[in-house]
C-alpha cells in the first residue's frame, strides 16, 4: 500500500504536469489575441461582440454576466473555502505547483546545509527520525540552485501560455524567436521566480500567498476543523527527540503549538509522519495525531492537547539526547 507521503507527493506532481500543460491542451488559459476565457477548448465569452452589435439584448447580456462570471466565481468560492474551512490548506500541501517546488528545494538545501531554509538559525538534527545519519554535502547546492533557476524558467514559460497561445510560445522558443515583449516577460519572470524560489520559499507561502491566506481564515473560523494535536500529557515522551516534527515541517512551523501559531500548516502531515517514526517503539503510538470534531473543538477550548513548545525545550534541556547516547555508543566501538 501506497504510504501517506508517497500518495501527497504523487498528488503534486500530477497536478503539477497539469499546471504545465492545461494551457497545451487547451484546458484553462485566457488568449489575449482572443480576448476571451478558453475552458476544456471551448471559448468561455460574455457575448459582447453580439451585445455590441445588437444580436443580444441588455436582459441577455446581464444573464451572461451573472451565468459565465459571478456564477462561477461564487461556485468556486464557495466549493474552495468549504474545503479549506473543514480540512485547511489542502490545496497548498496536497497540489499547489508552488509548495510542491518548496519541498523540492527544501529537501535540497537540507542536503546540501543541513537547513531546510537559508533563514534557518542552526542545522537540524544529524540524524532522521529513524535514526539514519543527516549528512549534509556541500555540492548539493550545484544541484539546488541550477534546479531552482529550472523551475522559475518553467513557471515562466508556463504562465505566458495562458495568456498567449502555447503553439507560439513553443514555437519561438525552440526556434529562438520569441518576440521582444516574449522575452521579456519570460526573462523576467524566471529572474523573479528564481529570486523567490531561492531566499522566500516558505515566507511566500505563509506571508504573501492570497490563496493560502484565505483559506487559512476559513480553517481558523472553524473550531472544529481537521488539525493537529499534541497530547501534553505525554510531554516527556517528547524528552529524548531533537524536535524532529518541527525540523521536518516545510513551512517551519511548531507543530505542537496551539492552533492560532499554527495558521500557515499545510496539513502535509510530516511532522505526524515524523513523531510516529521516533515513538515506533511506544506502545501508546505518536504524540501528534489528527482530531476534528467535537476532539478538535475540546482541544481547542481546553488547550489539553494543543500547547507551545516551551514545555517541550525545557524538557529536551533536562534529558540526555536520544542521539547523544547513539555519538557515545559509536565513539565507544
Amino acid at each position: 500500500m501506497m504510504s501517506f507521503q508517497h500518495r501527497r507527493v504523487l498528488y503534486q506532481g500530477s497536478f503539477f504536469i497539469l499546471f504545465l500543460f492545461a494551457p497545451v491542451l487547451d484546458l484553462l488559459r485566457f488568449d489575449l489575441t482572443q480576448g476571451y476565457l478558453i475552458l476544456f477548448g471551448a471559448p468561455w465569452t460574455l457575448g459582447l461582440d453580439d451585445y455590441l452589435a445588437g444580436r443580444i439584448d441588455h436582459q441577455q447580456m446581464a444573464l451572461n454576466i451573472l451565468l459565465r462570471v459571478i456564477a462561477p466565481i461564487v461556485l468556486l468560492a464557495i466549493v474552495f473555502l468549504g474545503i479549506a474551512w473543514r480540512w485547511g490548506r489542502l490545496y497548498c500541501g496536497w497540489l499547489c505547483p508552488h509548495f510542491s517546488v518548496v519541498e523540492t528545494i527544501n529537501q535540497l538545501v537540507h542536503k546540501a546545509s543541513g537547513k531546510q531554509s537559508l533563514w534557518d538559525k542552526k542545522p537540524g538534527p544529524p540524524y532522521y527520525p529513524d535514526g539514519r545519519p543527516a549528512l549534509s554535502d556541500r555540492r548539493y547546492w550545484l544541484l539546488a540552485m541550477p534546479l531552482a533557476l529550472v523551475f522559475a524558467f518553467l513557471w515562466a514559460v508556463a504562465l505566458l501560455t495562458y495568456l498567449l497561445p502555447p503553439a507560439d510560445v513553443y514555437r519561438n522558443l525552440f526556434h529562438g524567436t520569441l518576440t521582444h515583449h516574449q522575452a521579456l516577460f519570460i526573462g523576467v519572470a524566471t529572474t523573479v521566480l528564481f529570486l523567490e524560489f531561492t531566499f522566500a520559499r516558505h515566507l511566500f507561502c505563509r506571508y504573501a500567498c492570497a490563496a493560502g491566506m484565505f483559506q487559512s481564515l476559513a480553517w481558523m473560523s472553524n473550531r472544529q476543523a481537521l488539525v493537529v494535536s499534541y497530547q501534553r500529557a505525554r510531554a516527556r515522551d517528547c524528552a529524548a527527540c531533537p524536535s524532529f516534527c518541527d525540523h521536518v515541517c516545510p513551512m517551519r512551523l511548531k507543530p505542537r503549538t496551539i492552533k492560532r501559531l499554527m495558521f500557515a500548516c499545510t496539513q502535509c502531515g510530516q511532522c505526524i509522519d515524523a513523531c510516529e517514526t521516533v515513538q515506533r517503539d511506544n506502545s501508546q503510538g505518536s504524540l501528534l495525531q489528527w482530531i476534528e470534531g467535537q476532539q478538535a473543538l475540546q482541544a481547542d477550548g481546553s488547550q489539553g492537547l494543543l500547547t507551545g513548545p516551551a514545555a517541550m525545550d525545557k524538557l529536551n534541556k533536562s534529558a540526555p539526547s536520544h542521539w547523544e547516547a547513539v555519538a557515545k555508543v559509536s565513539t565507544v566501538k
